[in-house]
């Protein structure tokens, strides 16, 4: 479908905000402008993509301290130049003297069913889970990269030493985080001077990050996996009472996957296995979709938005029941992602009518990561979402580090006997969606986003946006989102009345939220050899992208003929 003939199906639902990048040489797009710019240096300095994705991960830290930490967990999805695709699992753990009934739940039922007497899976340092984004990030490096630690750790270094300026995107983040960062020391020091969230265009020095991120880049991530960080951390820990111990760090192993294949219309879906929900549940909601013909439809109309409303509250049900750390549960993927079971699922869709799915109590997962896309120009691709779990993870820094820590231990249901549950040494479940199209074998999209639950429902509806409607990558990245597990249907507001209504008909109740997931970014890839970068309105997101190149071989400055 044209981009013509799309925007007509949607009257012109939305204008873009900002404008892709296009470059031959690489191209890097994260959720602020220095990280995708680090990114950059390294392939301008002649590393590879998986180069650039370290340095603008531990960017990011810095800059966007909120979503992403050394002591944190993510998903990394790696394609490399010879057609190879891999799966990195540093997700987060419970840690080892962790049990089914180590909090007190004050529910049994929603909106409550998540919180403990005391909010201690959620804030402070009894949320703290262990950690794996450091052993992932510095483990992939030495493994793909080209690159030294210290080089790519550079950019990070400075920002954090040197100081940056504070966006009105991170204000935002500190003012609704307020409340318990004031009851830190620690953090509030650095993001509450005064006793008020930090003013856009303040200038942020992260001294004490900035000497930690130093020594990580001398002694690597032995530091803190079993080094004289881990020790500091721990000791922090146990003073708090808290359960994280230098054993969880000594015996955390990062895990490679193989990834979750799918098709769609002719294209090869690729993204992660479990404990990530997203790569089985996108590939079974699209096996569902694939039997309608959704760019006929039209974009945004109320038949296209039911049929996603459905399909997302099916794929919801069978999470959760199914999906969680495979070395805990056996997790059905292949009769989930079999096209056999879509055909089951569709039948009993009401193409008029609103149903509900049987589903179990829905386990939230916090919107507050970050993702970035990278790709140079021997065909490598990294897609890496990373998070420390809320804004601000556990809203504390360990004194004298910096370091904000995650609070994952949130994400477990904390009532035993479910697939959820806590119990030592098991992986958190995320909706993390670093995913990848391919057609005919060659890469045409990578992409991914924050935003909790909401991610592998909204990196759905970017693959639709091209595969289905024809969208540009910008207009994909940008598009409103649709979102449920069940329960009221969200909305963004572009969606018109007149559809709100049409959907509210078919027994939908429909709810409008200001933004649906977190700042998606992605690359498309033509078959020239052009890479479109492009970032949404919903975070700091910034493409940069190389072109150009070196000087003709043989070229001299001023050559002997031309001198008089």
């Amino acid at each position: 479908m044209s981009n013509a003939t799309w925007r007509g199906h949607a009257k012109a639902l939305f204008d873009c905000e900002k404008q892709s990048a296009i470059g031959t040489r690489g191209m890097v797009v994260a959720n602020h402008p220095l990280a995708s710019a680090a990114g950059a240096e390294m392939l301008a300095a002649g590393g590879n993509a998986i180069d650039a994705a370290i340095a603008t991960l531990f960017t990011l830290t810095v800059v966007e301290p909120m979503m992403v930490g050394i002591v944190g967990g993510g998903m990394t999805h790696i394609r490399f130049g010879d057609g190879r695709h891999t799966i990195i699992d540093g997700m987060s753990r419970a840690p080892l003297a962790a049990s089914p009934d180590c909090y007190t739940p004050i529910s049994n039922t929603t909106p409550d069913y998540l919180e403990t007497k005391g909010r201690e899976n959620a804030a402070g340092a009894k949320a703290v889970a262990a950690p794996g984004n450091l052993m992932a990030w510095c483990e992939t490096l030495r493994r793909f990269g080209t690159l030294p630690l210290a080089d790519v750790m550079a950019p990070a270094i400075k920002w954090a030493s040197q100081g940056f300026r504070i966006t009105p995107y991170l204000f935002e983040c500190v003012s609704d985080a307020a409340a318990d960062l004031r009851l830190d020391a620690e953090i509030s020091k650095l993001f509450m001077p005064g006793g008020a969230p930090i003013a856009p265009g303040s200038h942020l020095i992260q001294g004490d990050y900035g000497e930690t991120l130093k020594a990580i880049a001398t002694e690597g991530e032995s530091i803190l996996y079993g080094g004289a960080l881990g020790r500091t951390i721990t000791d922090y820990m146990t003073q708090c009472g808290a359960m994280l111990s230098m054993a969880d760090l000594e015996s955390y192993k990062t895990v490679e996957r193989e990834p979750i294949r799918g098709t769609y219309r002719g294209y090869e879906i690729i993204g992660p296995p479990p404990p990530s929900s997203s790569g089985v549940h996108i590939v079974q909601m699209l096996n569902l979709l694939e039997g309608f013909d959704i760019g006929g439809l039209g974009f945004g109309s109320p038949e296209n938005l039911h049929l996603l409303a459905e399909v997302l509250k099916i794929a919801f049900a069978d999470r959760t029941v199914s999906t969680a750390d495979p070395d805990f549960v056996d997790v059905p993927v292949n009769r989930l992602i079999s096209k056999a079971y879509a055909d089951e699922r569709r039948s009993d869709i009401d193409l008029g009518r609103a149903q509900q799915w049987n589903s179990g109590v829905p386990l939230p997962e916090s919107a507050n990561t970050t993702h970035i896309t990278v790709a140079d120009d021997d065909g490598n691709v990294v897609a890496m979402t990373q998070t420390i779990n809320s804004t601000f993870g556990a809203r504390i820094i360990i004194p004298g580090t910096g370091i904000i820590p995650n609070n994952y231990m949130y994400i477990f249901d904390p009532h035993p006997g479910h697939n959820q549950s806590i119990e030592p040494g098991k992986r958190v479940t995320s909706s993390m969606s670093p995913v990848m199209a391919l057609k005919d074998g060659k890469p045409i999209l990578a992409l991914g986003l924050p935003g909790g639950l909401r991610i592998f429902g909204s990196a759905m509806q970017g693959l639709m946006a091209v595969i289905d409607h024809g969208m540009s990558v910008q207009e994909a990245v940008e598009a409103p989102r649709l979102w449920t597990q069940g329960q009221a249907v969200e909305l963004e507001p572009a969606f018109p009345q007149d559809v709100r209504d049409a959907l509210a008909q078919k027994g939908h109740d429909i709810m409008i939220s200001p933004h649906i997931g977190g700042g998606m970014n992605a690359i498309q890839f033509s078959d020239n050899g052009t890479l479109t970068g492009a970032a949404c309105w919903r975070a700091d997101g910034t493409p940069v992208a190389l072109a150009g190149g070196l000087a003709r071989e043989g070229v001299r400055f001023w050559p002997e003929k031309a001198k008089i």
